[in-house]
């Protein structure tokens, strides 16, 4: 639907460097990175903001890497919302019918639609400086929708509200592509968004691509020690895999974690999810083949959850809910037994 290729784009501080990615028709693509990643750029080059500096931009086939923007049917949305301060909300979200000479009753039709659809219906006199940040947040969306865009590009619109606005909008955001079937790419640096809204995730870091898939993939299964920092990994190791019988086992610091994957003599990561580590007070009786006798270190109360810091010669982070937590009145210095499946271990 829309393919990028090779797109490569210097702008000194911010570069693309041979990007290329596959957007499904109707997939809601969320992009990740650290700031100064070239996330912005991508979108603004598929949106026609820069021409790159080699490789092409495809839109249902069709090569359009040099259309000016206009002629793209691709709209953008921005976290500052970027609405005119002397038109009216109406006039705002009617501006780009009007430049399309759409009769006035017929425009006139679609914004109340589009307006009601968002909530902000009551409000199409009124001008942005009067409005709150959510909804003139909601108004830019409204005029990005109201175009009927192939595309719908979204650069971090939720970032710059309160959480609870932001939460209102994300939901917004997920029946509106339900109910458009617009194809959206959108960055954000909020996992939350990331796993309510994404088909697929892009990792992007110093201009390039480095991880495409769902967003279980990225987070479960990161493919380098870059991704697994940035999406927040923990208890990630490295250490040196190892022949054991049929299997194999990771050698890190002198512990040795069972896994199914890794491959004896590599040098490699090692990580497994907090939530699928077992803690107990006594060995468990379980097919599980990692098992670990270590002392918690530090309890912190998150609400729902309690994270644990246990040493076991290595330090493993746990979670537990507060329910489980309380059941089984663990304190600070107690001695506990950490288990985990070897499946549980991902390696790369």
């Amino acid at each position: 639907m829309l393919r990028i290729e090779n797109v490569s784009k210097d702008l000194g501080e911010f570069t693309l460097k041979n990007v290329s990615l596959d957007v499904k028709d109707g997939e809601y693509m969320v992009i990740i990175g650290p700031t100064g990643a070239g996330k912005t750029i991508l979108l603004e080059t598929v949106a026609g903001v820069y021409p790159p500096d080699s490789g092409k931009v495809l839109l249902l086939g069709n090569d359009i890497t040099h259309k000016p923007p206009k002629d793209r049917n691709i709209t953008m949305v921005y976290q500052d919302y970027m609405l005119f301060p002397h038109l009216t909300v109406g006039e705002n979200i009617a501006f780009g019918l009007k430049n399309r000479k759409v009769p006035k009753d017929e425009k006139e039709t679609k914004v109340h639609e589009v307006a009601e659809l968002f909530g902000i219906d009551h409000l199409l006199h009124r001008y942005p400086d009067t409005l709150s940040g959510g909804e003139q947040q909601r108004a830019a969306i409204s005029r990005a929708i109201i175009l009927n865009p192939t595309v719908l590009l979204l650069d971090e619109p939720l970032s710059a509200l309160d959480g609870q606005t932001r939460e209102k909008l994300r939901k917004e955001l997920k029946r509106l592509h339900t109910i458009f079937g617009t194809t959206i790419i959108h960055i954000t640096h909020n996992f939350e968004e990331v796993f309510s809204l994404a088909d697929r995730v892009a990792v992007m870091n110093k201009g390039e691509i480095v991880q495409i898939g769902e967003p279980d993939d990225i987070f479960r299964r990161p493919e380098s020690e870059f991704i697994a920092q940035f999406v927040g990994v923990e208890n990630l190791f490295r250490g040196a895999c190892r022949k054991q019988g049929d299997g194999s086992y990771i050698d890190v610091k002198g512990l040795h974690i069972v896994s199914s994957t890794c491959v004896s003599g590599e040098s490699v990561y090692a990580s497994v999810r907090p939530e699928d580590i077992l803690i107990s007070r006594e060995p468990l009786d379980a097919s599980a083949r990692n098992s670990f006798q270590g002392m918690i270190a530090e309890i912190v109360d998150n609400g729902m959850f309690v994270r644990l810091s246990v040493d076991a010669g290595i330090p493993f982070v746990v979670v537990l809910t507060r329910q489980g937590y309380e059941a089984m009145n663990l304190s600070e210095g107690d001695s506990v037994y950490l288990t985990f499946k070897a499946c549980s271990v991902h390696v790369f």
